[in-house]
């Protein structure tokens, strides 16, 4: 047996792959034998970990009377008993509203030039910004007139200070859901948002619409924030990868989504316009969250079991599992320190959040060249302008079809090859892999572009960042799910903290690197760095496992 796991020690992320099709018989742990084991072992550990013991003076240590916990393993009132439906159900909701919030992100910058002058357009094309990666901020020519600005100062700022939100907002929202649940941050953030979407339809002013703007970013971060959370709170270890892959349909698919929908419909129905329809949307999904989601929060679920039990029995005594038995306003205070704890105290969290952040702001920063590579250079309109993100979000589809299929079974896998344990690692090979397929994007793009051969060409080579740049946000964001488990919120709020940062800050580098580089090696660069941290999924795959025993975070 020793020797079995000794040799399973050696395994590495390609002899995984490469027999998971001629294995698939084996991937079904419930049917082997030390699974079986092992999940006993697991149940054993749960219950000491978990419940309150009192010695008894005789050596043993019955449990706690006092404690409460679920009605057995099978209670239906937990979460992760759901059915499948009512689980993917939970996730699918989260996925769509993301897909709305991003979609506002891109969407909105959509819109007619409306008779700018040449010399307005160039002005603004030097101040690049996310939004400006299609045609620059909403109806163009009807923000300029209407709020007496430049229109580049409401692009850069406008997209700059949403995505600001995005970047806040996570550092309340992750401990407030573990703090008072998933279920009222979902709802209370998505009126936030709707509401303020609405505002900024109305805005009378610049100073209201940047404002509401970045209101409206904080409410729209709850989604990306603690979408991830509630996949850990309804769906195994061993099925996330599947649910993964349908909560990222939204955030990966938004951004793709908006340029080429705003293309066409910014440009007839004026920039306000564009917020009601989102708006509406938002609000049709929340109208559907409040009527079918439910509470998914175990801890959160049991607190209210033991104070419901309180009521009924008289038992002051009685308290939930994993009580800490401090007052609200401590509870609250050790709370919503976990996210900046865990990204300055763990390693893990600091690492792969600087890595996705770099992948985010890169892929970000690559947008600001899409007005001047298919609009002036290959005479894209503004509406078809928009279709030149489809080789982007074709790759990512292909990415999430390839993640749904492979990811489970390779964690599966590399368990039954291992000790038994499904450990984060295991979702790492296809990242290890795939990483390098972004700078392959980078340089096809930026070649293919500067040599101005058919347009067809450089949209290609956008797929093959799509497909770079999935394959290290997913499995980033199911590895902290996986390793932190009941506190996945707050790893994911770091997370998304750091990647708004840089999909913030990072594109505003765009006009001065092209314009010293051009395409070709502005590019290039963005590829070589990009190369250079392929490294990363590999030393998390040899020393992952190590790092997260070394370096444990109080939570």
């Amino acid at each position: 047996m020793s020797q079995g796991r000794a040799e399973a020690s050696h395994q590495t992320p390609e002899s995984i792959i490469s027999t998971i099709d001629k294995e698939e018989h084996c991937v079904d742990i419930a049917n082997h034998p030390e699974e079986e084991e092992e999940g006993l072992q697991k149940a054993m550990r749960s219950i000491t970990r978990l419940h309150s013991e009192k010695d008894n003076g005789s050596g043993q240590k019955p449990l706690d009377p006092n404690i409460v916990d679920w009605d057995g393993p099978d209670d239906p009132a937990n979460p992760m008993n759901w059915s499948k439906f009512k689980g993917l159900g939970h996730v699918a909701f989260i996925s769509i509203f993301t897909l709305v919030v991003l979609v506002s992100t891109i969407y909105v910058a959509t819109g007619p030039t409306n008779g700018l002058s040449v010399e307005t357009l160039q002005q603004s094309k030097a101040n690049f910004s996310i939004l400006r990666s299609t045609m620059y901020a909403p109806g163009v020519g009807e923000l300029t007139k209407d709020f007496h600005v430049t229109d580049s100062t409401i692009g850069t700022l406008s997209v700059s200070l949403f995505l600001l939100g995005f970047a806040i907002g996570p550092l309340f929202v992750a401990p407030l859901s573990e703090l008072y649940g998933r279920l009222p941050l979902y709802h209370t953030c998505n009126a936030i948002f709707i509401v303020f979407c609405i505002a900024a339809a109305v805005s009378t002013d610049i100073g209201m619409f940047l404002a509401f703007r970045f209101i409206a970013g904080c409410g729209g971060s709850a989604p990306l924030t603690i979408g991830g959370g509630t996949i850990a709170d309804v769906i195994p270890q061993e099925k996330r990868g599947a649910a993964m892959a349908l909560y990222a349909m939204g955030p990966l698919l938004g951004p793709v989504i908006g340029p080429v929908a705003g293309g066409f419909v910014a440009q007839s129905i004026g920039w306000r316009w564009t917020f009601w329809i989102l708006s509406i949307a938002g609000g049709s999904i929340a109208i559907g969250a409040l009527i079918f989601m439910r509470e998914t929060y175990g801890s959160v679920l049991l607190r209210r079991k033991a104070a419901r039990l309180r009521k009924q029995t008289g038992n002051l005594d009685l308290i939930s599992i994993g009580d800490l038995g401090l007052s609200p306003r401590a509870l609250f205070l050790h709370s919503i320190v976990r996210p900046l704890k865990l990204l300055l105290f763990s390693p893990i969290v600091l690492l792969l959040s600087l890595f996705a952040a770099v992948v985010f702001g890169q892929t970000f920063l690559l947008f600001t060249t899409f007005p001047t590579v298919f609009e002036e250079q290959y005479g894209f309109t503004t509406g078809t302008s928009g279709l030149s993100y489809l080789g982007m979000g074709i790759g990512m589809i292909l990415g999430i079809i390839t993640f749904r299929l492979l990811s489970d079974k390779i964690l599966k896998k590399a368990a039954l090859d291992g000790d038994g344990t499904m450990k984060p690692e295991y979702r790492l090979p296809l990242m290890v892999y795939l990483t390098p397929v972004m700078p392959i994007g980078f340089f096809w793009y930026g070649w293919s572009a500067h040599a101005q051969v058919h347009w067809i060409v450089p949209i290609i080579g956008t797929s093959f960042i799509g497909i770079g740049s999935l394959f290290v946000i997913m499995p980033i964001q199911i590895y902290l799910v996986d390793a932190f488990g009941e506190y996945a919120a707050s790893a994911l709020a770091a997370n998304t903290m750091l990647r708004s940062l840089a999909g913030t800050f990072l594109p505003l580098a765009g006009p001065p690197m092209y314009k010293a580089l051009g395409l070709g090696w502005g590019n290039s660069l963005l590829g070589f760095l990009s190369l250079g941290f392929a490294v990363v999924p590999i030393f998390f795959w040899k020393y992952g496992e190590q790092m997260r025993k070394r370096w444990v975070v109080k939570l």
